[in-house]
């Protein structure tokens, strides 16, 4: 059983997780996700217990339960759904760049710069801009 925790303490760590929910069985994984960039928690975590019954004995006590100082919700992890890939930012006004025969950018003759004009992407236009 996968279980999704939220309201999480900025100090809580893996462990902790672990810790707290062994109590009620059986932890197959324990993780709080941080922020790629900053490596810093993002107040939420997973842990999978291998046995139902003791995952959902520790969502009924757990949920709403105060921990490290914050009230935390506890409930049954929602499987992701499926985010499909990011728009390609094609067709008119794409991306960050521009087509405009002399529209701005960074002193380029053509096209170029941030949202100049339509279509291409960063930079776009008709010359490369790095």
């Amino acid at each position: 059983m996968n279980i999704f925790i939220s309201n999480l303490s900025w100090a809580i760590k893996d462990a902790d997780l672990r810790e707290l929910f062994a109590e009620y069985g059986e932890i197959s994984s324990a993780k709080v996700i941080t922020d790629r960039e900053t490596g810093k928690s993002r107040g939420f975590g997973f842990v999978e217990m291998p046995n139902e019954e003791e995952g959902k004995k520790a969502i009924e006590e757990l949920d709403k339960a105060e921990y490290d100082g914050k009230v935390i919700t506890v409930n049954v992890a929602k499987p992701r759904e499926d985010r499909g890939g990011r728009p390609s930012g094609g067709g008119s006004r794409g991306g960050f760049g521009g087509g405009r025969p002399s529209g701005g950018g960074y002193g380029r003759s053509n096209g170029g710069g941030f949202d100049r004009g339509n279509g291409g992407g960063f930079g776009g236009g008709n010359r490369r801009s790095y």
